[in-house]
């Protein structure tokens, strides 16, 4: 359960245990509030005070944790990603109901969505979050808001996984959602006003989709609690909540970042098993055969047993095997990702610069964090054959624009190699600097395209 706040002796409030409160210099500047060395520094500093190694062993895909810091610095931060004042501009951009902005409240444990068509007035907007006490719910705003966009994209580094976001902006005395749970690991970050809180028991623990609770089935909160700008609240899939903004108060406006959707065990399973299952039947005799006539006819239960020896065979062969085949998680992640984060045009993202590497270079990878090297079919358009490949695919080149916006299209970037370069990948990405001499490949000639190739998407450097 969340480690709630506590009153002290001295009638003030004690944040999260370990209850220290957070240790922030205002002098620094906004950023200082976080640290963007690393991924695993901003993680770190992000669930401050809670350390990395205490937060993954008691709470993530376990319970609830609550962090209340009543510090003004990291409360001025947090105001600077998303205020309710940001969306006029926003809407002078350009922004459409339901791609970009809904417009919804909770009438009788409902959703009602008050959605206009077409592009958003914020003229209208401001109208129905004043006069029909609307939530107004922005999709994926760190498309707009640098900040969001540095946060999420060290985020999706640390996590491996895509990592969204969406702001809510409720007013006073009003909320937007019925009780319900999603389908991700949620971390909202309270940015402006107060938000009242009630969280109950999962019905389904670490649940794979979303779905609404009606009010009689949830019981009784398991928490309930008041979010506070510069708080920060973290729930694993599958946590029922609901929340609301007190009367009487100004309007509030949270940020929920949210990671780990379909990045379960079994969805890995289902990424890797059909290039196991390949090259196993390239070896396996009993692979290949045919299955029974019309068992596509009848219930498949009665080969039950046959199947249960294959997976014993898989799963012998898995032991020994070195390089898993996936089909799509790795491709998809790299390609709907954020790109890296910049100030300025991303020309360096696009255009390779600084010295050609040669033969007599020495090379380093850049953009580690963002390249995905895996092993995958290729099949020849000329004769139907398949075979194996190294792909590597990198997101510089990725839209923000785009970022987790589903129905926009996405194109994958990256190189695909035979499998004998695999050798001298892993030199180049697995030590600091390499010799292209060096590089384990039979020819200059090899060599020497190998780097050019990586050159040119910007993925090496000469030293």
């Amino acid at each position: 359960m969340p480690k709630k706040a506590k009153p002290t002796g001295n009638g003030k409030e004690e944040g999260s245990v370990p209850c220290k409160q957070v240790k922030i210099e205002a002098a620094g500047g906004p950023s200082s509030i976080l640290n963007f060395e690393s991924p695993s520094d901003l993680f770190e500093s992000l669930i401050s005070p809670i350390k990395t190694e205490t937060f993954f062993r008691e709470f993530w895909e376990k319970k609830p944790l609550l962090i209340q810091r009543d510090d003004p610095a990291v409360a001025t931060y947090y105001r600077s990603l998303f205020r309710l004042s940001d969306l006029k501009s926003l809407c002078s951009r350009g922004m459409f109901y339901g791609r970009d902005i809904n417009v919804c409240r909770c009438v009788n444990g409902k959703k009602k969505v008050l959605n206009k068509d077409g592009k958003v007035h914020f003229l209208q907007l401001r109208k129905d979050f004043d006069q029909k006490r609307a939530t107004i719910q922005f999709h994926q705003p760190q498309r707009f808001k640098d900040e969001l966009w540095r946060i999420q994209e060290k985020l999706e580094c640390y996590f491996g996984s895509l990592v969204g976001s969406n702001v809510y902006i409720t007013p006073a005395g009003s909320q937007g959602l019925p009780p319900h749970y999603d389908d991700v690991e949620v971390f909202i970050l309270q940015l402006e006003g107060e938000k009242h809180w009630c969280l109950y028991h999962p019905t389904v623990p670490l649940a794979r989709e979303y779905s609404v609770e009606a009010e009689d089935r949830i019981g009784r909160p398991t928490h309930e609690f008041t979010l506070k700008p510069g708080d920060l609240l973290y729930f694993p899939r599958g946590t029922i909540h609901q929340a609301d903004t007190p009367p009487g108060l100004a309007h509030s406006t949270h940020v929920t970042i949210s990671t780990y959707q379909n990045n379960s065990w079994g969805d890995f399973l289902l990424d890797t098993m059909s290039g196991l299952v390949f090259d196993t039947a390239k070896e396996d005799l009993e692979f290949r055969a045919g299955i029974p006539r019309q068992l596509l006819l009848v219930e498949a239960t009665a080969v039950a047993t046959r199947l249960s020896g294959f997976l014993r065979t898989l799963a012998d062969r898995l032991e020994g095997t070195k390089e898993l085949l996936s089909a799509d998680m790795k491709k998809d992640f790299v390609m709907n990702r954020l790109p890296p984060y910049h100030m300025g045009d991303g020309s360096e993202f696009s255009t390779p610069g600084g010295q050609l590497p040669r033969l007599d270079s020495t090379v380093r990878l850049q953009f580690k964090d963002h390249t995905i090297l895996t092993v995958g079919l290729h099949q020849d358009q000329s004769d139907e054959t398949q075979e194996k490949m190294i792909y590597i695919y990198h997101s510089l080149k990725n839209r923000r624009e785009t970022h987790m916006m589903g129905n926009e299209e996405t194109e994958s970037h990256g190189l695909r190699f035979p499998l004998s370069h695999m050798d001298a990948l892993k030199q180049i990405w697995g030590h600091p600097a390499v010799s292209v001499k060096n590089l384990k490949l039979p020819t200059d000639e090899e060599k020497e395209n190998l780097v050019l190739s990586l050159w040119t998407e910007c993925l090496i450097q000469v030293v």
